[in-house]
């Protein structure tokens, strides 16, 4: 029998489970941007093809993201959720290893891994938290913004300061996933309750959710602002640099970015649960990523490039956290709510690829940020367009 404990344990377990599984989205992807200069030059890559050290994870992301709501609708989201951070830690171990093949294979696994969690949490959000879906995604959004943005700022201080090395100052960011799957290991053995249970033997309608045009504009909304999220965190150091300051403090001004972003990643989601219509959310968002990469764009003093700096990481925080909302509201329960995260995050994600190897493959050419930053203002134009489509208060399957 289970006791008023027992549940209430179980409950601050869940509760703990989702924000350690938070923790461990970003860490292992923002923690290269700073780094990345210094692993092309240990390992002689090309800027384009260093940009690969961020673009393969979200190709893993793209490849996965279909496949993760049918394992967890097989295996139940919390043995799913376990698989993925057991991968996330392996990948982390291997990619610490100074050797270019198991760097590119290490990085493909925490990728594979990441996008097991990043699709399943909306779903497990939905099905146990269905009233609190905005607030839910708060927690976790911001959680996960804490540790993106810890995970750049320290990058270059663990490798350089501490005299770590790149590959030390990677691997430090498997600690995270070991606290999550010993978490999730206790809650992948606790019983499901009956609907549970045999949800997992429902078949799932997948091919109904890319028929739906909302689904597409939801999809394109997560894409296009993950596109502008990991091409910053891969590039900015760089751009700043470019324009006169330290790499050091340019991880840092990455890092603040992030930090900066923490209250937009908490108040969009429960700011867009009290909305019908999230669309004026999507206008503000979209004014200040105009105004942010205009800012890089046009002048590069430290004062506008501080203000440019707040602004783009307060757009890039409150879309991404205003999309995984996206993924709860418009679904009517929880498995529309995995199926649609498992489309949006897959065709997201493989636009989303592209961004860190093209902008890297645009400075080659050009030899300069003028035409990589202009290409991201575009970008964030089709930000605002597709998500005033995904703001609409409906559902993707009537």
């Amino acid at each position: 029998m289970i006791t008023d404990n027992s549940k209430k344990l179980h409950q601050f377990l869940l509760v703990a489970g989702i924000v350690i599984v938070a923790f461990n989205l970003r860490p292992a992807i923002t923690s290269v941007g700073p780094l990345i200069g210094i692993i092309r030059d240990d390992i002689g890559l090309s800027n384009w093809s260093a940009g690969i050290l961020t673009s393969l994870p979200l190709i893993a992301f793209a490849i996965m993201s279909p496949a993760a709501p049918k394992l967890g609708n097989r295996y139940s989201n919390e043995r799913t959720l376990l698989l993925g951070l057991i991968l996330l830690f392996i990948g982390i171990a291997v990619r610490s290893i100074s050797v270019f093949v198991l760097l590119f294979i290490g990085t493909l696994f925490v990728g594979l891994g990441i996008a097991i969690c990043n699709v399943l949490l909306p779903s497990v959000i939905k099905e146990k938290f269905p009233k609190k879906v905005g607030l839910m995604t708060s927690v976790y959004s911001t959680s996960m913004g804490i540790f993106a943005a810890s995970a750049s700022g320290l990058s270059i201080p663990f490798a350089q300061g501490l005299n770590m090395g790149w590959q030390l100052a990677l691997l430090i960011w498997a600690t995270p996933a070991v606290l999550g799957i010993i978490v999730w290991i206790y809650l992948s053995r606790k019983e499901e309750s009956p609907d549970a249970a045999e949800m997992r033997y429902v078949k799932l309608g997948g091919n109904q959710m890319w028929k739906s045009p909302l689904a597409w504009q939801v999809a394109c909304f997560m894409g296009l602002q993950s596109f502008l999220f990991y091409v910053t965190i891969s590039w900015l150091p760089e751009i700043l640099h470019s324009n006169g300051l330290s790499m050091a403090t340019s991880g840092w001004m990455l890092s603040f970015a992030q930090f900066i972003g923490l209250p937009a990643s908490f108040m969009v989601p429960v700011v867009a649960g009290r909305l019908k219509s999230q669309r004026s959310i999507v206008l503000v968002m979209a004014l200040l990523a105009f105004g942010g990469y205009c800012g890089l764009l046009l002048g590069n003093s430290f004062t506008v490039m501080v203000i440019s700096t707040i602004m783009i990481g307060l757009t890039l925080s409150g879309t991404f956290a205003l999309a995984l909302a996206f993924l709860g509201m418009r679904a009517r329960n929880a498995r529309d709510a995995a199926i649609l995260s498992g489309m949006a995050q897959s065709l997201g994600y493989t636009l989303a690829a592209a961004g860190p190897m093209f902008i890297g493959y645009l400075f080659d050419v050009t030899h300069e940020w003028t035409i990589p930053l202009i290409t991201l203002i575009g970008v964030s134009f089709l930000v605002m367009i597709f998500g005033m489509g995904a703001g609409r208060d409906r559902f993707v399957l009537n």
